[in-house]
This record gives structure tokens, sequence and C-alpha cells, in this order.
């Protein structure tokens, strides 16, 4: 059965960490949504152009196995402004499905949101200050039950091979890992 991904991006999105979640989720199989907060083409942070699948206003009834949120500022922040994505998020959680969350999107959208109540998290260390349990910052990913955070641009390809590892299997995450020569 293929794995249904949503990654969510916006102007100022962190080009890296968007790209490794969707190329390395499309390896592996998964049938991956890029959707965007704003226009269908985005400006990343560092000027690179990304376009859209859809926008978020018409995934709201789609059903995901994984949403996971690229960093990178003022992406993250228009993020989080977006009831749509919101709303996708709380449901998630709500019904026990996969939500992930990359440098500044675990504290600026998860925590923003209560999604980060009870959970250990990781973030990329300029907002490190705003997470409640910090026993797990240092962590480069760090997993806790279907919340699952990295720090940033330098962990972006092990943060989406344990993405692959949780909605398939560690083997399929090792095949990919062997074929980047990661």
């Amino acid at each position: 059965m293929t794995k249904t991904v949503l990654v969510p991006i916006a102007d100022g999105t962190e080009e890296i960490e968007a790209v490794c979640i969707i190329d390395i989720l499309r390896r592996a199989g998964a049938s991956v949504t890029v959707a965007s907060v704003g226009q269908f083409q985005v400006t990343a942070s560092r000027g690179t152009k990304l376009i859209a699948d859809k926008l978020i206003s018409t995934c709201f009834m789609d059903t995901f196995d994984l949403v996971a949120l690229p960093g990178g500022m003022p992406g993250a922040e228009r993020l989080r402004d977006s009831k749509e994505l919101e709303l996708i998020l709380k449901r998630q959680q709500r019904e026990g499905r996969f939500y992930a969350a990359i440098c500044a999107s675990p504290a600026i959208v998860l925590l923003h949101h209560g999604l980060l109540a009870f959970h250990r998290a990781t973030c990329h260390p300029n907002f490190t200050h705003q997470l409640d349990n910090t026993d797990a910052v240092e962590s480069r990913v760090v997993v806790d039950g279907t919340c699952i955070t990295s720090r940033g641009p330098g962990t972006a390809i092990e943060f989406s091979l344990k993405l692959v590892e949780l909605l398939y299997d560690k083997g399929k995450a090792d095949e990919i890992s062997r074929s980047m020569v990661v």
C-alpha cells in the first residue's frame, strides 16, 4: 500500500529541508503532495523557486500517513499562520498519525499549536529555548510517539530517512541510504 505524505511549503521555507523530505520519501515510494499555504510558486529562504502540487486549502479532506514540515524563516511563521494546516496537523495528532517538523518548525509551528505537549523534541539551536521539555534538544532526530522532530538543514537527510523507516521499515531506509551513498 502506498504511503501518503503532505509536505507544506511557504515563502521562506528552507529549501534543503523541503527538497530532502520530498525527494527521499518519493525514492521510498511514498505519494508526496507538496502543498503551498500561499501561492503555487514560493520563494524559499535562499531564493530557490519551489512549485507546489496543490494549495493547502484543497488538502483538508485528504488523509495522510505523515505530515512533514520543513523549517526556515519566515517560512515556519507562514506555516504556523495557516488555519488549514493547523487543522490538518491537529487531526494527524488526534487520529494517531505521524506528524514531523525540522529546524524552526517544531518551536514555531508545533509548539505554538500545542502539538508538542508531553513530547520530547528538538529544533534548530536558535529556537531550543522555546521548548518546554529540553532533555532531547541536542539530539539530531527525536521520535516521540507519532511526533518526529529534527534540528536543521544539516540533519535533513537523516530526518528524512527516519521518516522512511517509520512509514515503511528500517530495511527500506537502509536501502535508500545506500543508494544515496549516505
